[in-house]
């Protein structure tokens, strides 16, 4: 009963979108503060501040020495572990993971749950639970959990310590600025087995069934290298007592390595670890003053069946599943989506920004070779600042991608309207007062430590394509499906479901505040129109091309664009970093990708003016539209070849096409801007079906299979699928092509129905193999390529499989 009370005080909460109003400067809010905000962590938590309390937790199989070498903490490629992924995740309540370590023997769970109260963020409650993978095998690990405190505060142990261990359940009390008082209570399981037999147990069994503990100050800063300030600890402890039984007559691992049981003077990293043989569960609570309820091993148990039944009840009302799909697809299409929402980090520090290139966005020196580039930079420390994003790969790309972020929104939409809009304006409070957003966030050191220094560097001129306006533009739909007042009122326009007032409810009004309140959208979106208006302008600025030299007479003498940022070989800023472009680079060439995204940030830009009222800006922006569009077709479709192509200049000073059968070809027609009606159409849709070029059973390729660069070189985007760009396609077929009357409606309708099944199952079907999701896929096998776990843009299989474009 007790534990009903907990989730219903959390479902009361919820469901009066009072309780957690939006704070002015619109970066925080009640049932947001606290999360798995540090994604790259294997488990990791903090509040949505920059220098608070982090947890995090580290482990690593004791059944022989070697496996300590590669103690799991951060999410790492290299640990090889079979899978890890959260199978349910609400960022506004919590989640439950699942880690497979074959390697240790060992399958981890993770349950994490929020109670609110209180005036300091509320309490939290986390559950680490293991059994063997192999029941037969030898399954011993240590697990350690630690509490770092940067910035004021503190932290002290409760415990009487001992050089033996702590007994019993250990407690922690503390104190900061923002959390208020605190307690923490760390509690084993009903039924663990510590490790008792193995070579000198006798001369440990003093220590059996104990917390090791350590208590030791970290320097401002510091706190994420908390898995090398430990390690260094247990390797001084363990050589001390391996030393005093000489060489080949070493203890068990389990007794040697282990925490040096001492708390320091001025202690602010406290670490806390268990040996557990086979089966084992610890309990950790967070207990903030203020909150009344303060949950125990059984109403935490209860509470995590609750939030599991009422997260699935929600996920198939929000994604529902069609009736030919089985249930695998559900399990399949919940994971990757948590995990996506299980990789929403918050991240603050400083970030490296190169000023030097501002006002030379034209000048040859872009094309410079690269190590005469480097040696011109200025890069500079700038101040810090904060961001909350959704992350494209744990492990490989742990922090903030504008490219990436306009995808992961369109997922993180449609679970919880508000969320996605708070990342948004967390965004948007980085653009500067000129309109530049760095396209790569690494905000402090411990970004900064998953990056190759080469690639630190941010760039003023640099843009990336603005798919921000994709997430703006799919909450402006959703606000327009509500036609219906009791529906807006009710919120359950455009599949928005009731309030979350019942375990068997599901979307919470504090998910959609701002899509039930007319009022608070203008109030939100007229908060960020100044700065999306100066990025837009800053945009459009930085990148333009050049119209008037080279022979080009288009309608418009205004709309051409070029990416800034080019080498030879690579237009990272394109997002499709080696996909072949002219050779050599030329100031005067022209990227039909660039001019297309430009049609469509237009777009959202006059859909946010119209609902505002903005009626000069409108216009505005419906001028540009229409001058993007002409000269889409007076500058980039070549006749000959029937397709969209780049333009360049050669060596007699003439304007050319540089024309490319893939993705870069598609874009009008990926982003929406050429009508049912377009002659062109139906040469685009015979490209995309065609087995010779883009068609695979698989997706659609990046690259033709018949262009002699297909596969060459790194092979990024020169044939492997990319599920962002499918979804694209997908999006535009079912919206508009397959939907409205045309005279290729039906060829629209077949590719969207075989593409669909292609995406899906090979997706799925690599999961159930590998246990991942991929940052791309084999453009001749379907095999997933690359970085893994990559539940960022991968994820909109979810959606497709909704069919919620």
């Amino acid at each position: 009963m007790r534990a009903l009370l907990i989730a219903a005080s959390f479902a009361l909460a919820s469901a009066n979108a009072q309780s957690y109003p939006m704070l002015s400067n619109g970066t925080d809010s009640q049932s947001l503060f606290w999360g798995t905000y540090r994604p790259n962590l294997y488990f990791g938590l903090r509040p949505r501040l920059p220098e608070s309390l982090m947890a995090g937790l580290m482990w690593f199989g004791t059944h022989d020495y070697q496996s300590f070498a590669q103690a799991r903490h951060s999410c790492e490629q290299s640990d090889d572990l079979d899978g890890y992924t959260w199978v349910e995740h609400d960022p506004r309540v919590g989640g439950v993971q699942v880690l497979k370590d074959g390697k240790n023997n060992v399958i981890l769970t993770t349950e994490w749950l929020k109670f609110p109260g209180g005036e300091n963020g509320g309490s939290w409650a986390a559950r680490i639970k293991g059994r063997p993978l192999d029941p037969s095998a030898i399954s011993r690990n240590a697990l350690t959990f630690y509490f770092g405190m940067e910035g004021l505060g503190g932290l002290s142990l409760e415990n009487e310590e001992s050089e033996h261990g702590l007994e019993g359940v250990v407690k922690l009390t503390g104190t900061s600025p923002d959390l208020g008082d605190f307690s923490i209570r760390i509690e084993d399981g009903p039924t663990n087995k510590p490790v008792t037999y193995g070579a000198h147990a006798e001369d440990f069994k003093e220590q059996f069934g104990k917390t090791q503990f350590l208590g030791i100050p970290a320097k401002s800063g510091t706190v994420w290298k908390a898995k090398d300030i430990l390690m260094q600890n247990i390797v001084e402890t363990g050589r001390a007592i391996a030393g005093t039984y000489g060489e080949g007559n070493a203890p068990d691992p389990s007794f040697v390595l282990k925490l040096s049981n001492e708390v320091y003077d001025s202690s602010n990293l406290y670490a806390f670890q268990k040996m557990f043989e086979g089966e084992f569960q610890f309990d950790v609570y967070f207990d903030s003053e203020g909150v009344e309820s303060k949950p125990d091993a059984k109403s935490f148990t209860e509470s995590i069946e609750l939030f599991s039944k009422t997260f699935t009840n929600r996920f198939t009302e929000t994604f529902p599943l069609a009736p030919d799909f089985p249930e695998t697809y559900l399990l399949f299409s919940k994971a990757i989506t948590s995990n996506l929402m299980g990789g929403i980090g918050y991240f603050y520090g400083t970030s490296i920004v190169d000023r030097s290139f501002t006002h030379e966005w034209d000048d040859e020196e872009s094309f410079m070779a690269e190590e005469d580039r480097e040696a011109k930079k200025a890069p500079e420390l700038v101040a810090a600042k904060a961001l909350l994003t959704a992350t494209p790969s744990r492990s490989f790309f742990p922090r903030g991608f504008y490219w990436d972020e306009g995808f992961h929104l369109l997922i993180v939409g449609a679970w919880d309207n508000d969320l996605s809009l708070e990342i948004v304006k967390s965004w948007v409070d980085l653009i500067d007062d000129d309109g530049w957003v760095g396209r790569e966030q690494i905000l402090g050191e411990e970004a900064r430590s998953k990056v190759p220094q080469e690639f630190q560097t941010q760039f003023p001129t640099y843009a990336n394509p603005p798919t921000l306006t994709m997430a703006l533009t799919a909450f402006i739909d959703r606000l327009r499906a509500q036609s219906d007042p009791l529906e807006a009122q009710l919120g359950f326009g455009d599949g928005q479901q009731l309030p979350f007032a019942t375990p068997s409810s599901s979307t919470p009004a504090s998910s959609n505040h701002l899509l039930t309140n007319p009022d608070a959208a203008r109030e939100y979106l007229r908060s960020i129109y100044p700065a999306l208006k100066r990025h837009f302008a800053w945009f459009r600025r930085t990148q333009k091309g050049q119209i008037r030299q080279w022979g080009r007479h288009p309608r418009s003498r205004t709309e051409a664009y070029r990416w800034r940022g080019r080498t030879e070989d690579h237009v990272l800023t394109s997002g499709l970093d080696d996909y072949p472009r002219a050779k050599p680079p030329h100031v005067g060439e022209l990227h039909v990708d660039l001019i297309s995204w430009v049609g469509f940030f237009s777009r959202t830009m006059r859909s946010i003016a119209e609902f505002m009222g903005e009626r000069e800006d409108e216009m505005e922006y419906i001028a540009i539209e229409k001058g993007v569009l002409e000269n889409i077709e007076d500058l980039h479709w070549n006749e000959e070849e029937k397709m969209y192509c780049d333009v360049s200049v050669d060596e007699d000073e003439e304007s050319y096409h540089v024309c490319h059968k893939g993705y870069i070809s598609l874009f009008p027609f990926l982003l929406g801007l050429l009508p049912p009606s377009s002659p062109h159409l139906g040469h685009i849709l015979e490209l995309v079906h065609s087995p010779d070029h883009l068609w695979s059973p698989y997706g659609i390729r990046s690259l033709s299979a018949s262009h002699p660069l297909f596969g060459q070189g790194e092979n990024y985007w020169r044939g492997p699928i990319w599920v962002q760009m499918n979804y694209l396609a997908l999006s535009v077929l079912h919206k508009t092509y397959a939907a409205e009357p045309g005279p290729y409606q039906e060829l629209a309708k077949t590719i969207y129905t075989e593409l669909r099944m292609n995406i899906i199952k090979n997706v799925q079907k690599e999961y159930a193999r590998t246990g991942y999701v991929w940052e791309q896929y084999d453009a001749l096998t379907g095999e997933g390529k690359r970085s893994h776990p990559f539940t960022g843009w991968t994820s909109l299989v979810t959606l497709i499989i909704a069919e919620k474009y």
